[in-house]
C-alpha cells in the first residue's frame, strides 16, 4: 500500500529510489472513477520498475480537461484510493493541466501510459528519453472509461 505525497516527499522517494539505483516508474491521470482498466494499467507499470508513482490532475485540472460536473470524486479522495492499490507505491497530485513539470521534476526511468496514447503523443517522453529511460504502453481493456460510466451514471 502507498502513500500520497505532497511533492516535497514525492521528490525525496525518487532521491531514495536512485540512491539504491532502483528503476522509478510514472503515470498519471485523473484516475477519476476507477474501474477493472485503471487496474490493468497500474498492474502493468508497477511491472516495470521497483517503484510506481502516480500522478493525478487536481480538481481544477480535471475540469479544465474534462469539462464541469467533473471530477465526480475529489482529488483526495482519487489519491486515498490509488495509494490503497498494492500495486501503487506513492501518490502526488499536479494542478496543470499536463503532467509534463512533474514529470521534469523526477524524471522517471521509466514513463507508463495507456495503449490510447502512441509514444509520439505522451507528454513527458522526450525528457525521459534523453535521460535515458523510455515510454511503456499498455493496452487499453476494451469498454473501459471513467467517462464512459460517468455518462452511464
Amino acid at each position: 500500500m502507498g502513500d500520497v505525497l505532497s511533492f516535497e516527499d514525492a521528490m525525496r522517494r525518487r532521491a531514495a529510489c536512485r540512491g539504491r539505483d532502483q528503476v522509478f516508474v510514472f503515470t498519471n491521470g485523473c484516475f477519476d472513477i476507477l474501474h477493472s482498466g485503471h487496474i490493468a494499467l497500474l498492474t502493468e507499470a508497477r511491472l516495470q520498475g521497483h517503484y510506481l508513482m502516480v500522478g493525478i490532475n487536481s480538481d481544477r485540472s480535471v475540469r479544465a480537461l474534462k469539462g464541469e460536473g467533473r471530477p465526480v470524486q475529489s482529488e483526495a479522495d482519487r489519491a486515498e484510493v490509488l495509494a490503497a492499490i498494492r500495486h501503487v507505491d506513492g501518490v502526488v497530485v499536479f494542478d496543470e493541466d499536463t503532467p509534463e513539470k512533474i514529470i521534469e521534476a523526477l524524471k522517471p526511468n521509466v514513463l507508463v501510459k495507456g495503449g490510447d496514447y502512441t509514444v509520439d503523443q505522451v507528454v513527458g517522453r522526450k525528457t525521459v528519453e534523453d535521460l535515458g529511460g523510455r515510454v511503456h504502453l499498455v493496452p487499453l481493456v476494451e469498454g473501459k472509461s471513467s467517462s464512459g460510466l460517468a455518462r452511464r451514471i
